[in-house]
C-alpha cells in the first residue's frame, strides 16, 4: 500500500461581519498552532493558514486526522468569534486588503510575483502519494496527468472572486495561469529531461537549487511523491477524502502498469489543457474529451469511463465505495456549483447582494466546521 499525505489550507473568517481576516492576533495564531498542532503551518497571507498531515496508509487515519484539525480549529476559534472557510477562495475576501505573511520564503514569493501574488488569496486540496523508487515519477505523472480536469471538475469551490461571481466553477485555476509554471506540466519524456529542464531554469537564474515548478501535479521536491495541487479545497470534509482516494487509486494503477506514461502525447497533453479549460469554466457541466479520437462526453460519462478503468484497483485498496461517493458527489453538486445555487435563492428572496454572500459565507463555514 503507497502511503500518502494531505494538505488543506483555510481562510480565518470573522462569524459577524463574514469577512477574512486580515491581522489575526497573537492568541488567534496560538490557537490555531495548538489546535492543528505539529502539522501547523503559515501560509502565504496572514489570515490564511495549512495543515499539513503526517503519512497515512490508509484513509481512515486521514479521516481521523482531519476531522480532529477541523474539529480542533472549530472550537478554539469560536472563542474569538471567528471560524473557517475551507475553499479554493472566499466570496468576501477583498485581496488589497490581505497582507503577506512576514517570513522569508513569502516575501521572496512577493518580491518575484508582485501583484499576481498579492491576488492569490485563494486555497487548494494538495495530496503526496508515495513512488516505489524502482519507478520513473515522471512516466507516472504521465500516466496519470490526462485524468486531472476529472478531479478538477469534482473538487471546484471557486466560483466568487472579489466579492462576486467570477463566471468560474474554479477562479482558483484561472488565477493560477498567471503564475510561472502552473498548470498543465511541461511535456517531459522520463526523469532525465525532468532535471535537465531543472538545470536549465536554475543555470539562468528562473529558480533556485532546490526549486521546480508549481504546476497542477508535479515530482515533490523534498519527498518520494507525487503532489497533487490542481484540486481546490473542499469545504466538506468526504469531498477531500474521496478525491485524496481517488488520486491515490490512479497513482497506484500507474505504478502497476509494465510501462505507464507510453501513451501520454503532445496529442494527450493539447486534450489535457482543453479539458482543464472545460473543467475550471464550467465544471462539471463541462463537454469533455474522452479520448484521443474525438469522443466527448460529460462529467458523468467521463467519471463511469474512470470507474471502468480503475474500480478493480479501488477494491483491492480497500476502497469499494470510491466510485459510488464520487457520483453522489456529482448528483449533489460540487462546492461551487452549491455555492452558486445559495446565492441565487438567496436573491431569490430577495436578500441583497451582501446578504446573499453572507449566505454562502455561513453555509461554507458550517461544512468546513462538519456541521453537514
Amino acid at each position: 500500500m503507497l502511503t500518502f499525505g494531505i494538505e488543506e489550507e483555510y481562510l480565518l473568517t470573522d462569524l459577524h461581519t463574514r469577512r477574512m481576516l486580515t491581522e489575526p492576533s497573537a492568541a488567534v495564531l496560538a490557537a490555531c498552532r495548538a489546535a492543528i498542532g505539529g502539522g501547523f503551518a503559515y501560509e502565504m497571507f496572514q489570515g490564511q493558514i495549512e495543515a499539513a498531515s503526517p503519512v497515512f496508509t490508509t484513509s481512515g487515519e486521514a479521516a481521523d486526522y482531519l476531522a480532529t484539525v477541523r474539529g480542533n480549529l472549530a472550537k478554539s476559534l469560536a472563542e474569538f468569534g471567528l471560524g473557517v472557510v475551507c475553499a479554493g477562495s472566499h466570496p468576501l475576501a477583498d485581496w488589497r486588503e490581505q497582507r503577506p505573511t512576514p517570513q522569508a520564503h513569502f516575501q521572496q514569493l512577493f518580491d518575484d510575483i508582485q501583484y499576481v501574488a498579492r491576488r492569490s488569496v485563494l486555497c487548494g486540496l494538495h495530496v503526496h502519494v508515495q513512488v516505489p523508487q524502482t519507478l520513473d515519477r515522471i512516466a507516472v505523472m504521465n500516466q496519470v496527468s490526462p485524468w486531472l480536469p476529472l478531479l478538477l471538475l469534482l473538487s471546484c469551490s471557486s466560483p466568487f472572486w472579489d466579492g462576486a461571481p467570477s463566471g468560474f466553477m474554479s477562479y482558483r485555476q484561472a488565477a493560477c495561469d498567471e503564475w510561472p509554471r502552473m498548470g498543465v506540466p511541461e511535456h517531459f519524456a522520463d526523469w532525465s529531461e525532468y532535471l535537465h529542464y531543472l538545470t536549465v531554469l536554475q543555470r539562468i537564474g528562473a529558480i533556485k537549487a532546490d526549486g521546480n515548478g508549481w504546476w497542477g501535479i508535479r515530482p515533490a521536491a523534498r519527498y518520494p511523491t507525487l503532489e497533487l495541487r490542481m484540486t481546490d479545497a473542499c469545504p466538506r470534509l468526504p469531498d477531500a477524502l474521496a478525491l485524496a482516494t481517488l488520486f491515490r487509486v490512479m497513482v497506484t494503477h500507474a505504478c502497476a502498469l509494465e510501462r505507464p506514461g507510453a501513451g501520454f502525447s503532445t496529442e494527450a497533453r493539447w486534450l489535457l489543457k482543453e479539458n482543464r479549460w472545460q473543467a475550471k469554466r464550467y465544471g462539471a457541466a463541462g463537454n469533455f474529451a474522452l479520448d484521443d479520437n474525438g469522443a466527448m462526453g460529460s462529467a458523468e460519462h467521463w467519471l463511469q469511463c474512470a470507474r471502468q478503468e480503475f474500480a478493480a484497483t479501488a477494491e483491492a485498496m480497500g476502497e469499494p465505495q470510491l466510485f459510488a461517493t464520487l457520483e453522489a458527489l456529482l448528483q449533489r453538486g460540487n462546492s461551487a456549483t452549491e455555492q452558486l445555487r445559495w446565492h441565487a435563492q438567496a436573491q431569490a428572496d430577495g436578500v441583497d447582494e451582501l446578504g446573499s454572500l453572507h449566505r454562502v459565507v455561513d453555509q461554507l463555514l458550517a461544512q468546513s466546521r462538519g456541521d453537514h
